[in-house]
């Protein structure tokens, strides 16, 4: 690295972040992600765990070919079998680089490995160098290290960079890890393994103790140069480092913390929205930096302050981080150059037809909503990208509900364009329209989320819901968007059942052992 105070950003979002239960991507959500991650100007896309199943492999190798700009990284445990698993996926990537783990504390070594130290010793040696002869970029990781015996980690750092290692990741793997232990561990590394000077440190901080963003940059303080992180602080268990968070502590606290990233600020909130409506799962309203009211203000002292000056009470500005500060902006009135200039302002770049498409999908919203905003346009333009090529499609639904029952739902669908109709009852109208699906689309899947809210204010406001369906150990998220909250229900099962068909042809991944 030539610019000793360039922060590498690493993000695993289609690797850790997928492995939180129920946010499973196919290759398409995983390529738009990837695009995305681009764009913001993440420098390695750690893409998938290419020996953890075919699905896993084939989403890196599509990945490897679209991706120019930023590294593609694949995990791979210390095995051959792993090791040329992710090779192979990466066979296309313009700048690829091997990623491969083992554990190194007491715990890991004895109780999930079985095996003693030397042996673990030994493995680093081997999977690095093998790994090293596939490819020149080569990241190693001690899983558990916050756990980890420090000389036993200096001496497995010190061979992974002998044996070809240029990056080494210190992961805080169960979120055990405070910032000043942090900090001790990653000086201790830097003072004590001689070689150290050959290797950017890397840090990879879960956040079970709410501390991983904390921990991320006491390592950077320390000598780290990367942070290993995701959009959203998506990731297993509590979840991992939040990208946004990371970047935006260092942007706005330049003064205490002098580094730079190549992160574009400005598309972190729709990329945050991307990720949110391709796994299911929200961003509190509360989140730092992308949550919806990170720059909202209501207590009258606070709005006071806002009007005199609006540094009394935000540290960076809406548009910093790509919140719009426009309301209205659009309306029936409106023509197809205006709709095309405001997609592009929202940083949508799709085909003529799609535009179309999405335009007469806005009139027809234009003419049921008094106020179209932003956040509106982006729900009609992504609920139409999630259905493109879907076998099964909504053509009609009736629902008779109230306090008189039974609930009843009379359901049309287009299943590979032929029409079949059904009519159910259910325990609430949303209960009636899922009975009629399954009854039109026969499935053995268990409802494991439904989840509703409101796109905007008001009570014309569009629905957008989000439907998690389990299937035989496949799990599939499905989303929908309507101004009918019961249209938008309808729309999220079936792109659920769309995935699920998907999925039925893809091998069962297996349960694998993983750094995070």
């Amino acid at each position: 690295m030539t610019n000793k105070n360039q922060i590498r950003i690493f993000d695993t979002t289609l690797r850790d972040g997928e492995q939180s239960p129920g946010a499973s991507m196919n290759i398409e959500e995983k390529l738009k992600i990837a695009k995305a991650l681009e764009a913001l100007g993440v420098d390695i896309i750690e893409a998938g765990f290419p020996a953890a199943s075919k699905g896993d492999l084939e989403a890196v190798t599509e990945v490897s070919k679209v991706i120019k700009e930023s590294k593609v990284c694949g995990l791979s445990r210390a095995s051959k079998f792993d090791i040329d698993a992710a090779n192979s996926a990466l066979k296309y990537a313009a700048q690829p680089r091997i990623h491969t783990f083992i554990s190194t504390s007491e715990l890991h070594m004895t109780h999930k490995l079985e095996l003693t130290s030397e042996q673990v010793y030994e493995k680093v040696i081997d999977s690095v160098s093998y790994a090293r002869n596939l490819c020149d970029d080569v990241e190693w990781s001690c899983e558990d290290g916050t756990r980890t015996d420090r000389d036993f980690m200096c001496r497995t750092v010190e061979a992974a960079i002998k044996n070809g290692a240029s990056t080494i990741n210190i992961p805080d793997t169960v979120g055990y890890s405070v910032p000043d232990e942090f900090t001790e561990i990653i000086t201790h590394l830097m003072n004590t393994v001689p070689n150290i000077d050959k290797a950017v440190i890397s840090t990879h901080c879960h956040n079970d103790l709410g501390v991983a963003v904390a921990n991320s940059l006491a390592g950077v303080a320390a000598g780290a140069r990367q942070i290993e992180c995701t959009i959203n602080g998506l990731g297993e268990r509590a979840g991992n480092a939040a990208l946004e968070e990371v970047v935006m502590a260092i942007r706005t606290r330049n003064d205490l913390m002098p580094y730079t990233t190549n992160i574009k600020t400005e598309l972190l909130n729709k990329t945050s929205k991307l990720v949110s409506a391709v796994t299911g799962f929200p961003v509190q309203y509360n989140k730092a930096i992308v949550g919806k009211n990170a720059f909202a203000h209501e207590a009258g002292i606070h709005q006071d302050g806002m009007l005199k000056n609006s540094k009394t009470y935000e540290i960076m500005t809406p548009e910093s981080v790509g919140v719009s500060e426009s309301n209205l902006v659009m309306g029936k009135h409106s023509g197809r150059h205006a709709f095309k200039q405001k997609l592009v302002e929202l940083g949508y770049d799709i085909g003529d037809n799609a535009i179309e498409e999405s335009f007469n999908n806005f009139k027809a919203l234009a003419d049921k909503k008094k106020n179209v905003y932003d956040e509106d346009i982006i729900a009609i333009v992504d609920d139409q990208v999630i259905r493109v090529n879907d076998f099964i499609s909504l053509k009609d639904l009736s629902v008779i509900a109230g306090t008189k029952g039974p609930q009843t739902a009379e359901v049309t669908l287009l299943i590979d364009n032929n029409e079949q109709n059904t009519k159910s009852t259910g325990d609430g109208p949303v209960d009636a329209i899922f009975n009629a699906l399954m009854t039109l689309v026969p499935h053995k899947g268990k409802l494991q989320l439904y989840q509703v809210h409101a796109v905007t204010e008001g009570t014309d406001a569009q629905a957008e819901v989000s439907v998690r369906l389990s299937e035989n150990g496949k799990t599939v998220v499905g989303q929908g968007a309507d101004t009918d909250t019961l249209v938008a229900s309808a729309k999220a099962y079936i792109n659920a059942l769309n995935k699920l068909m998907v999925k039925r042809e893809k091998t069962t991944p297996s349960k694998m052992s993983n750094i995070s």
